[in-house]
């Protein structure tokens, strides 16, 4: 959900649940679309408990070599039932906490035969996800993050999607977004696009 938020994606390059809590998708879906589209960078993005569910999918990495950077967002918990449980059940954490059991998963990967790394350090993120990119064939990067980090908006039990906690505040714009050609196919783009949604091309 941190990704959907933070990242800047053009059209057709982003493959997600849709935020239907479907954990386990990341790895077996990026995986699809490695394999679709051999010649593309294909990284999947999945919190530490997700990836558990379908963790034996890195053995299909390494039988195909099938070039997955596989980025896991690490707080030790199931993330989003914790907040639940934090936000709505008096903080009443039942079964959500992964790291009694929690596999080491540099040597988990090592064991698939996989190249992994740990990052437990900010100042390091940008040398970790360089020396990832730039290795050939899959590799797992097990990234520690603050364990009690929220992630919002997120929509309350019984409420819609019109009533979210944690929607930052916005300035009603005073006239009409200005617009602006697609340089490739002429189709209207409001200014703040970053890229054209008939043609996908960078505005």
């Amino acid at each position: 959900m941190w990704a959907a938020q933070f990242l800047k994606n053009g059209p057709r390059h982003w493959v997600t649940s849709g935020g239907l809590g479907t954990m386990g998708y990341g790895l077996p879906a990026a995986m699809g679309v490695q394999v679709a589209l051999p010649a593309q960078q294909v990284i999947c993005i999945s919190g530490d408990a997700s990836f558990q569910m379908n963790l034996q999918e890195l053995a299909t990495l390494a039988q195909y070599g099938i070039n997955v950077k596989t980025v896991i967002i690490n707080n030790f918990w199931q993330g989003m039932v914790r907040q639940w449980q934090q936000a709505f059940f008096e903080e009443r954490y039942s079964n959500s906490n992964m790291e009694a059991g929690m596999p080491d998963f540099e040597k988990l990967a090592s064991a698939f035969g996989i190249k992994g790394a740990i990052l437990r350090e900010r100042s390091h993120l940008e040398g970790a996800i360089a020396q990832m990119l730039a290795w050939e064939g899959p590799y797992l990067l097990d990234a520690h993050v603050t364990r009690d980090e929220n992630c919002y908006p997120m929509v309350a039990p019984g409420k819609s999607n019109a009533q979210m906690l944690g929607l930052p505040e916005h300035k009603k714009l005073e006239k009409a977004a200005e617009l602006i050609y697609c340089s490739s196919c002429g189709a209207k783009n409001a200014s703040m696009h970053r890229f054209c949604p008939e043609c996908g091309t960078k505005l």
